[in-house]
């Protein structure tokens, strides 16, 4: 592989480690990066997964101070998530190459509509005036099925697609968290993107669908942006990221779309 395309997917692989860790939908920078470099969509994407796992349990151990009061919640969401991402997997493991390629402008479009739709929704304050955010508790359904069964469908578009996944866990949280601090959400959603992610990856080195040069650059890479990520998701708006994502995504669905459908 010459330095071009292996700076295409290292580059694109750390900015990507670093979104998600800020904001989410940091598959939008590195799946094209991946394209760019050569990589057929479908390995593309299964590539991604594999090189992105390891950057979201960094993020995850990260975040270990804010998950320490949230075991409880993970509890509920660790078996839906689990299987979506089975489910997932197997779905793109079956898909052929020609359907993917042609799904992927409006797979796209649909993670960037989410990152748009999340800054479009008004601000929600991390903890009541004085309030202590580290007593802040989830306010949990009383029908916990429902939000089983939201998160195994996010999950297994998570392990089919994965991009914009970390967007809809945010906003599932969101509609149970009550005003639990956004940091803690951030942990949440990283563990669960780590095991639907890890699921996912498992499934595509078993059946060979990876790059086995590109999947080593983006790793490392990507480990690197999400723990810098991490460290500085404290100190800057979430927002202000998306925004410039949502510009990459539409960029990304036309270019994408004119390539498959266009003259």
């Amino acid at each position: 592989m010459d330095l071009t395309r292996a700076a295409l997917l290292a580059g694109g692989a750390a900015v990507a480690g670093a979104i998600n860790a800020v904001a989410g939908g940091g598959t939008l920078v590195s799946f094209p990066a991946a394209i760019a470099a050569g990589l057929p969509p479908l390995a593309a994407n299964a590539t991604n997964a594999v090189a992105l796992t390891p950057a979201s349990l960094a993020s995850a151990w990260a975040y270990r101070r804010e998950l320490s009061r949230d075991y409880r919640v993970l509890g509920v969401l660790f078996l839906p998530s689990l299987l979506g991402g089975v489910v997932g997997s197997a779905l793109l493991l079956v898909t052929p190459q020609r359907v993917f390629d042609a799904a992927v402008p409006g797979l796209v479009l649909v993670a960037t509509l989410l990152l748009l739709w999340q800054n479009l929704r008004p601000a929600k304050p991390s903890a009541k005036d004085g309030a202590d955010p580290g007593a802040e508790r989830f306010a949990l359904p009383s029908r916990p099925w429902v939000v089983f069964l939201l998160q195994f469908l996010v999950s297994v578009y998570g392990g089919y697609f994965g991009a914009g996944i970390g967007i809809m866990m945010l906003a599932l949280l969101s509609s149970f968290a009550g005003d639990v601090d956004i940091h803690r959400l951030n942990g949440i959603k990283t563990v669960l993107a780590s095991l639907i992610n890890g699921v996912a990856a498992l499934a595509f080195l078993l059946a060979g669908a990876v790059d086995a040069v590109a999947t080593p650059i983006m790793m490392a890479a990507a480990v690197i942006g999400s723990l810098a990520g991490a460290v500085v998701a404290r100190r800057i708006e979430p927002r202000k990221v998306r925004w410039f994502v949502v510009a990459l995504g539409l960029t990304l669905t036309v270019k994408l779309a004119w390539d498959r459908f266009g003259a």
